[in-house]
């Protein structure tokens, strides 16, 4: 069998016959592209035709058996009148070539034409800026280099109607250290100050790609007041987060009008990995507003307890309110409802401990959540140190160290320039945190523990702040509005809302306001004797 010759595509007279074929194939496509043009029209009406066409037949198709009988008899009707009027179906092939003609247009959106000049010289001046950064003199390819071009760093970009960005997503190099928190810090300071300062950032690192995602975000609702909110039994709503940092979002009335908004819900009780929380801020930064908030979520299901260490007298309106234990003010009483929450703790667990060991539930009295609220620890620690009595902090270990199996809570709330007086138990069992008001990077990162992804604001409003729970990410807060009723500066609209969330009274309001004001001297409890607190008075009863 003989071979063949393999063919000779390459040879001088196979190029040269080749030639006549692509001036062939290049005026078929102008030809093409010429009748597309001249036929547009008709190709728009013939599309929008058959968009009608397939209207028409969904329609049929939907409508039931019994009316299509009448409604053949109404098309037919319809067709003989235009038959009959002078011009009329003539008018109407009119107007069905004018609807196919408007149906059947070209709804492909125009294609993005790229950023302005204003816009490119603003591009052009972030690249310029990130060379200190971004930039190695040994690089012999530099992604990053002077009279560069930015559209091979910057892959997309977002600007709003004044100019500024929005969105921008860029590439780095991959020898930029990006695993060390300095380094990215100057980088997003950089990015700030360029690209508008007023507004926050939220800034996404991609390690593994070697690149950076930057997003101006919007600010936070602040007109959501205290309401009902629709958690279940050991949910409590800190505040409200961006719809992308947490997937789920709660039904809130907010002026009127029912909305759906993304919260940041706490789980307490026995199975909570966080069981306390810390909060700390500027003076006026929202830490007595949180408390209240927390406090009025707190009374539907359990027991509050709350100490007032500031003495300010802003927690007035939850005295002498059902399932609220005490509002004590002084140190005198703040230490004998310390003492006795400690009491309380260690009765609940043997309480719990009989009854595992019986193989009965735990009695109800146990089982009910109990919440300690101490507003302004540190001023309380100092007078004690002062009068040379027993540190409030001391007296909190318990509470902290066995409250998640007691069902005992304890929310502490404090300033950032006396946050190193904090105890270390108060510190290692409180894994909720909190940084309320304008912060910077590094008193953020002391209280939660790890830098935000977002830029902080130098000016913000009161419950603004940033929350994290445990090891879980940081997240931008805002906790609802929950003023004193009792105070001359609050909106009627927000005195009746928090107003409608307080429970009935228990005692006369001139018993709980001398309760919440006055003083208590401790008690000490005789042999045999239990000390309880019944939100008025210190009782000793003797021991079962």
């Amino acid at each position: 069998m003989t071979r063949r010759p393999l063919p000779r595509i390459l040879t001088g007279n196979a190029l040269t016959s080749s030639a006549p074929i692509a001036r062939g194939r290049e005026l078929a496509r102008t030809a093409a592209d010429g009748a597309t043009d001249v036929l547009h029209p008709l190709i728009t009406i013939s599309r929008g035709l058959r968009r009608l066409l397939a209207v028409g037949r969904g329609r049929w198709s939907a409508t039931p058996r019994e009316q299509r009988g009448p409604l053949c008899f109404f098309l037919a009707a319809g067709v003989l009148i235009v038959a009959l009027v002078p011009y009329g179906p003539l008018l109407a092939l009119i107007s069905v070539m004018g609807v196919a003609a408007w149906v059947g247009r070209d709804r492909t959106p125009a294609a993005d034409s790229g950023p302005g000049e204003a816009e490119s010289e603003r591009l052009q001046a972030l690249y310029e800026a990130l060379l200190p950064h971004f930039c190695a003199p040994g690089d012999p390819h530099p992604l990053y280099a002077h009279d560069g071009d930015w559209q091979r760093a910057f892959t997309a970009y977002a600007f709003d109607d004044g100019g500024r960005p929005t969105r921008l997503h860029l590439k780095y190099p991959a020898y930029f250290p990006d695993a060390e928190a300095r380094s990215r810090v100057r980088v997003e300071q950089l990015l700030h100050a360029k690209s508008g300062r007023g507004r926050e950032y939220r800034f996404d690192w991609d390690e593994e790609a070697n690149e950076l995602a930057m997003t101006a975000l919007g600010p936070l609702p602040t007109d959501i007041v205290a309401q009902r909110f629709v958690t279940s039994p050991g949910e409590t709503v800190l505040g409200f987060t961006d719809p992308d940092s947490v997937q789920r979002t709660l039904p809130v009335v907010c002026g009127g009008q029912a909305r759906d908004v993304p919260p940041v819900v706490w789980r307490t009780g026995r199975r909570s990995t966080e069981p306390h929380l810390l909060a700390l801020g500027q003076p006026g930064a929202g830490g007595t507003t949180l408390l209240r908030s927390l406090a009025l979520q707190a009374l539907r299901h359990g027991d509050v307890l709350v100490i007032d260490g500031g003495g300010t007298g802003e927690f007035g309106c939850l005295a002498g309110r059902r399932g609220v234990l005490a509002v004590e003010s002084g140190l005198a009483g703040a230490l004998v409802r310390l003492e006795w929450a400690a009491r309380e703790t260690e009765r609940r667990l043997a309480a719990a401990n009989r009854a595992q060991q019986a193989g009965q539930p735990a009695p109800a009295d146990a089982r009910r959540p109990l919440w300690i609220m101490v507003d302004r620890l540190t001023a309380l620690s100092h007078l004690a140190a002062v009068e040379g009595r027993e540190d409030p902090q001391r007296l909190l270990q318990v509470p902290l160290r066995h409250g998640r199996a007691a069902q005992v809570t304890v929310v502490v709330a404090d300033q950032f320039e006396t946050a190193e007086l904090l105890s270390d138990p108060v510190r290692a069992h409180t894994k909720a945190r909190i940084a309320l008001g304008p912060a910077s990077p590094e008193e953020v990162r002391g209280v939660l523990g790890a830098l935000p992804h977002t830029t902080p604001l130098p000016q913000a409003p009161p419950g603004r702040g940033f929350a994290r729970l445990g090891t879980g990410p940081v997240l931008r807060l805002q906790v609802p509005a929950t003023p004193d009723p009792y105070d001359d500066a609050t909106g009627e609209a927000h005195r009746r809302a928090v107003t409608a969330l307080l429970p009935e009274r228990t005692a006369p309001a001139d018993a709980a306001e001398r309760t919440a004001t006055a003083p208590r001297p401790v008690s000490f409890a005789k042999p045999g004797t239990e000390t309880h607190v019944d939100g008025r008075n210190s009782v000793d009863t003797p021991a079962t």
